[in-house]
């Protein structure tokens, strides 16, 4: 299927079939285009916890309003974001990319001393409203990789994240759950949403041109 066709095969799955498990190869190659999104300034400021463990998705559904897709899907992607920028977390990014890159290129250094001189002074609130928008990104992504993969997803944002984060230690570490993914194969014969057509605002609608202001 070409990414349209992708686009309309694809739905927030409603029921998932228990007894399909999503092979793990699959589940990687999603998590690798994740991983290769793209983030504001490159630094990735947020992590993706994959939660396998039964039990653990058993109580983190229940602090999803009992959300079944989470423990009916074989794997739930956690999209966690950093807490705040830090000069570590700024720095480790900067070392890394010189590294991968086997060379500083120019400009490169005083773009860091910005990020340093900028973000830490933010406050952590702010910060974390910011990183918590990249992890979007990443999750438009993985909704389409599972969709190339023919596997089933349902972006979650109805938890509660304070729950989450207790369960999987996720303060501890510097971060804070702001998106769940489930991913399974859907039940059609289960589904009430599944055989319903795709609703879309029209194009006309959704799309404006802009207007050069007047002189």
């Amino acid at each position: 299927m070409d990414l349209q066709q992708l686009c309309q095969w694809r739905y927030a799955t409603k029921k998932m079939d228990p007894a399909r498990p999503v092979p793990a190869d699959k589940v990687e190659r999603i998590l690798e285009i994740a991983r290769l999104a793209p983030t504001s300034s490159g630094l990735q400021p947020y992590e993706i916890v994959l939660v396998t463990d039964a039990a653990l998705r058993e109580r983190i559904r229940a602090a999803a309003n009992g959300q079944a897709q989470i423990t009916d899907g074989s794997h739930l992607l956690v999209f966690a974001a950093w807490d705040d920028y830090t000069p570590e977390r700024i720095n480790r990014v900067f070392d890394q990319t010189n590294a991968d890159r086997g060379a500083t290129l120019p400009g490169w250094e005083d773009y860091r001393q910005r990020l340093l001189s900028a973000y830490p002074q933010r406050g952590a609130a702010h910060n974390f409203e910011h990183a918590a928008r990249q992890a979007y990104i990443g999750l438009g992504f993985a909704l389409l990789a599972a969709a190339n993969e023919g596997v089933d997803s349902t972006p979650m944002e109805g938890f509660d994240p304070a729950a989450v984060d207790a369960i999987l230690g996720l303060r501890a570490r510097g971060l804070r759950s702001v998106l769940l993914m489930p991913l399974g194969y859907r039940d059609a014969a289960n589904d009430w949403l599944v055989k319903l057509n795709k609703s879309r605002r029209p194009m006309a609608e959704f799309v404006s041109s802009a207007a050069a202001p007047d002189a």
